[in-house]
């Protein structure tokens, strides 16, 4: 309970009181440190770090593979929906996997000598790149053909009369320009600056294509230097799963997805957490189980035979598109739930991370959360207004939106009753609604401000890290004139004006 006892919480045999984010602030302590010293990294599970501890929501206008390889290559986590067919799911875990291995893309896309040049066009148009190896029936590479090759081409023409050929190709055996495992950027730097080149084909001791660098990613690596990798160097990815679907989650670990996330409302369900036993012990992905909200899950998870449980998804009700508790009158504040879990792992000296999920709206509640004794993040409407999200953009007014709605909304059950024969059976109230959402911008700009904001809350705690955060926080409980205080007050903003507006 001590986490628990950090909010005040009260309990008698009656009512448990329960508190959420605007019901109270962390307070300041001392600090010997700049924030832009503070590490916020996580381990969320015992093999994969998280620079920056933000997971996206495993909703389909939330997360796909865009998603996902945006997170990554900022050092977070995006967690791939359920809400398709398996082998679409299975496809998208496939992309984020393949889309490079420290810096190298493996797999890449290529084409052979006779392929027209208009298939060479539509691909590069399909797929926005702008160079494709060329390889013969034995898959020996044979030359490269790109965009500018094919400006002028004849559209009918193979792409043997207009690709740059293998002798004049410039290329690196993968081993001299890997040092344990990772990429040397400042090699390949050489070779792209010294033959003025953006492309570099690398190859193994046999002469055959491993994978592609281009210019491109070489500057994001170096932008992007916390990214979030698995054990073999390619992109971190997890991988929602109904807790009685097997067969998707054998399908999904054999593509090498690294969490699977078990996506079910109510987690303290004892035939999900069995089922769950049984899909572990077939698995090498860790498991990240959810969603429960109370001490008691907590103590019921933590004692199952669940293997490599990695992590507890901690939230019921507070999502921004849930309507749980009004339908059914159940619900736990999402920084209550958390205090609770984490008083339980604490208990079980367990080595778990909690992920608390639901009700995020700001930087200020990140902070809160991580300082109760979460982990990480798990977002769904902070990252449904970006650019990687895969919802339509929509302008009401003028002002760019975008559309957003609850894995629970009467749409998404419909789809997912259509697709998954896992929801046959189950309960069909809508817990969710449907709406529009402030359009963000890029992922990245998003994630580089909150955690700039989080390093800044991290100074005013005085905590170094999220284990000195855990350790450090304080709250203190705020009345409704005091979150009004906490806002900006007694201001016209100038956008309300800003078309008269004129400066001195």
């Amino acid at each position: 309970m001590k986490f628990a006892e950090k909010l005040g919480m009260k309990y008698n045999n009656t009512i448990n009181e329960h508190l959420s984010f605007d019901d109270v602030s962390l307070l300041p302590r001392s600090s010997d440190f700049e924030p832009s010293e503070a590490d916020i990294s996580v381990w969320i599970t015992p093999e994969h770090l998280l620079s920056i501890p933000f997971i996206s929501s495993p909703m389909d206008r939330v997360t796909e593979s865009e998603m996902c390889i945006a997170l990554a290559r900022e050092g977070c986590l995006g967690v791939l929906h359920r809400n398709c067919p398996m082998q679409v799911e299975v496809d998208m875990a496939k992309k984020v996997k393949r889309e490079e291995i420290s810096g190298i893309i493996r797999d890449p896309i290529t084409v052979t000598p006779d392929t027209s040049i208009s298939t060479v066009i539509r691909i590069m148009r399909e797929k926005n790149i702008s160079g494709l190896p060329v390889l013969d029936k034995s898959d020996n590479l044979v030359g490269i053909i790109t965009s500018r090759d094919v400006i002028a081409a004849n559209p009918d023409s193979p792409v043997s009369e207009e690709m740059t050929p293998s002798e004049k190709l410039v290329t690196a055996l993968e081993k001299d320009i890997l040092e344990n495992g990772k990429l040397n950027t400042e090699k390949v730097k050489k070779l792209l600056h010294l033959h003025r080149i953006e492309k570099l084909l690398v190859l193994n001791e046999l002469k055959k294509l491993t994978g592609l660098i281009t210019l491109k990613d070489i500057k994001r690596l170096e932008d992007s230097p916390h990214v979030s990798r698995d054990t073999e160097g390619r992109l971190m990815v997890a991988a929602s799963i109904s807790p009685f679907d097997h067969e998707r989650a054998i399908r999904l670990d054999l593509v090498g997805v690294d969490i699977l996330v078990i996506d079910i409302a109510h987690g303290m369900n004892v035939n999900a957490i069995k089922s769950v036993e049984k899909i572990s012990k077939d698995v090498k992905a860790w498991i990240m189980y959810g969603n429960i909200a109370t001490d008691e899950a907590a103590h019921e998870v933590i004692t199952s035979d669940i293997d490599k449980l990695a992590s507890l998804r901690v939230g019921l009700g507070g999502g921004s598109i849930c309507q749980t508790t009004q339908v059914t009158g159940v619900g736990v504040t999402t920084l209550s739930a958390t205090a609770l879990v984490a008083g339980a792992v604490l208990e079980h000296d367990a080595k778990i991370s909690i992920v608390a999920d639901g009700g995020i709206r700001d930087s200020g509640d990140i902070a809160k959360a991580i300082g109760v004794g979460a982990s990480a993040v798990m977002c769904g409407y902070l990252f449904s207004g970006t650019d990687e999200a895969p919802s339509e953009k929509v302008y009401i007014r003028g002002v760019p939106m975008k559309r957003y709605r609850g894995m629970a909304s009467p749409s998404a059950i419909r789809e997912r009753y259509a697709i998954d024969r896992y929801t046959r059976g189950t309960k069909k109230v809508a817990e969710g609604i449907e709406g529009v959402v402030s359009y963000r911008g890029s992922v990245r700009t998003l994630v580089r401000d909150l955690a700039a904001a989080l390093k800044a809350a991290y100074g005013y705690v005085g905590a170094k890290n999220t284990k000195e955060m855990w350790e450090k926080a304080r709250y203190a409980k705020r009345t409704m004139v005091g979150v009004r205080e906490g806002l900006p007050h007694d201001v016209i903003p100038e956008t309300q004006f800003q078309d008269i507006y004129e400066p001195f």
